[in-house]
This record gives C-alpha cells, sequence and structure tokens, in this order.
C-alpha cells in the first residue's frame, strides 16, 4: 500500500520484531498531481507481475536464508540526481503484490521537479523479505519513469512560450507503454496514439502501397469516418496534396525549419501540423518557433537516461 499518513517510525532492524509504523515526512509540493491522468491499473498490475516473475523466477535465496518471515525493516527511497519523480505509486505496487503489509509512506508525488538531492521519495516499511525482493524491480521502473519525465519536463521547457504542443511517439519499450505514456504526462507533455487504433496515420510506406496521398485518404475515409486522420507529408507539394486531400493533421516528415514555416502558413487555418524526425535538444525551439501546432520526438521514450533512484537502510 502507498500512505501519505504519519504514525511513528522505528529504526530499520532485521531482527524479528513488530512491523514498525512511519515517522512524519515533509510535506511536498504536488504541482501535476492532479492534472496527471494516472496509467491504467490492469496495465500496472501486468508490468508488475512479469518483472517480479523474471526477477525472483528461482526464488530470493539469499534473502530468505538471511531473515525470518517475520523480520521486519524500514528503507528510505532516495532520488540522488535532480529531475521529475515518476513511479511512485508502481513502486508500491511492487512491494504490494509480494506482501501487503509493506507499507510506503511517500514524502512526493509523481510530476514534482526536485532540484535539490539527494531527497527522499519515500520511506518502506514492512518484512525484509518482500522488501529486499522487490527493490530491483522497484527501482528499475522507478528509473526508467523518472527518466523518461525528466527528459519531457527539460523539452517542454526548451518550448515555453512557443505555443507548440510536446507529444510523445509509440517508440516505447514493450510491455511498458502505457507506463511510459504515463511518465511523458508527468513531465507535462501530451501522448499521441497509445494504440494503431486510436487514430489514423498514414506513413510513407502506406502511401507507397496505397497509390499515394489522394488515394489513401479517399480509402480511409470511407473505411474509418469517425477516426481522425493524419498523413505524414516530407516535401511542400505533398502538403498540399494532402490539404486538398482534406485531412484533419498533416506530419511534417524531416522538413528544414524554412519548409516548416511555409508549411504552417499552407496549412493555416484549416489542419493542424506536426513536426517530427530530426528533432533534438538543440533545435527543439527552433521548431517550436516555426508555428507547427504539434512537435512529436520519439526520443522522449526510446532513450531516456535512467535516473539516479536507490533503496537504503533508513538513519
Amino acid at each position: 500500500m502507498i500512505s501519505r499518513a504519519t504514525p511513528p517510525l522505528g529504526r530499520a532492524t532485521a531482527a524479528a520484531t513488530p512491523l514498525p509504523g512511519a515517522t512524519p515526512l515533509p510535506a511536498a509540493p504536488r504541482p501535476h498531481a492532479a492534472a496527471i491522468r494516472p496509467p491504467d491499473p490492469g496495465a500496472m498490475a501486468r508490468v508488475v507481475a512479469a518483472a517480479l516473475a523474471e526477477d525472483l523466477a528461482a526464488g530470493d535465496p539469499t534473502s530468505e536464508g538471511l531473515f525470518g518471515p517475520d523480520a521486519s525493516c524500514e528503507m528510505t527511497l532516495l532520488q540522488k540526481e535532480p529531475g521529475v519523480v515518476c513511479g511512485l505509486g508502481i513502486v508500491a505496487a511492487v512491494f504490494a503484490a509480494l506482501d501487503p503489509r509493506v507499507v510506503v509512506t511517500a514524502a512526493h508525488s509523481d510530476g514534482d521537479n526536485l532540484a535539490t538531492v539527494p531527497v527522499e521519495l519515500a520511506r518502506i516499511v514492512g518484512p525484509a523479505r518482500a522488501i529486499l525482493a522487490g527493490e530491483r524491480t522497484a527501482l528499475n521502473l522507478l528509473g526508467r519513469l523518472s527518466g523518461i519525465a525528466t527528459l519531457t519536463a527539460r523539452c517542454v521547457a526548451e518550448l515555453d512560450g512557443t505555443g507548440a504542443i510536446l507529444l510523445d511517439t509509440r517508440k516505447t519499450t514493450a510491455g511498458l507503454r502505457d507506463l511510459e505514456k504515463y511518465a511523458v504526462r508527468c513531465g507535462g507533455a501530451r501522448n499521441h496514439r497509445l494504440n494503431l487504433g486510436e487514430a489514423m496515420l498514414v506513413k510513407d510506406n502506406h502511401l507507397w502501397l496505397a497509390g499515394g496521398i489522394p488515394a489513401a485518404v479517399a480509402r480511409l475515409r470511407d473505411a474509418h469516418s469517425n477516426l481522425s486522420l493524419e498523413v505524414e507529408a516530407e516535401t511542400l507539394d505533398d502538403v498540399r496534396t494532402a490539404l486538398a486531400a482534406g485531412v484533419d493533421r498533416i506530419l511534417l516528415d524531416n522538413m528544414t525549419t524554412d519548409e516548416m514555416r511555409e508549411a504552417v502558413a499552407l496549412c493555416q487555418g484549416a489542419v493542424e501540423t506536426e513536426a517530427s524526425g530530426g528533432i533534438t535538444l538543440s533545435n527543439l525551439r527552433q521548431v517550436g518557433q516555426t508555428g507547427v501546432d504539434f512537435i512529436s520526438i520519439g526520443a522522449l521514450t526510446h532513450s531516456p537516461k535512467a535516473l539516479d533512484v536507490s533503496l537504503e537502510v533508513a538513519p
């Protein structure tokens, strides 16, 4: 379970003592919490189950050999480098899946951007076997998701004042998509499609096989008139063709900033524009200043550095 309650907390011990409660922790700001849609509980449960099954396929003979079933401990969950925390609920779900007696008392919330480190994110109290068995799984997920949220927040800050909205893509880790897209939301950006069925996006291979933009758009409008339709454009002529075909959004693929500005002018008031391809932190603001409505970056989820987090015996 995860809690923000503040019952008294005892010193960490591996002895067979009654399970302690938790000491008061400092109140933490929650700048994004109310606005962040949480991950799907089913998706979270599947990830936790799969990760624990992988790590505990042969049990945990180290912890089981050292500590009895009633031995307890008290741990502190630390964030050791600046960044946006994401995954505290998932940490709690990991330990709850191993033993419901584990109590995770959070000092911060997903979406908090923490600059002063090291900082305690949570206090974890409960059976030593369960906490030690779940430690690596919990840290792997927390570090990965916090890394995504941190990179996303850096990109959102870079776009401040441009009017462009940052999006993720489907370039996610297999099995972790719902959680990784949640991390993007914690970083302050929005999600593109969660899956192929949420909207239609006609990319270069579709166009080659379907015979071009007009033919593809006509066929898809007939087949799925209820779904939004976006078409990839590599040139300004593609943009003009997509406009004439009647799409909802045009993806400007690997265009120069000058080409983007011209494309935005062509599309102004008619359809939304989205820039994608070759966009990094170094050129992100320039892209945002072209006037595009959206910018999608696959690196948010496929190339983030995991944030440095650790679980240590509480002092």
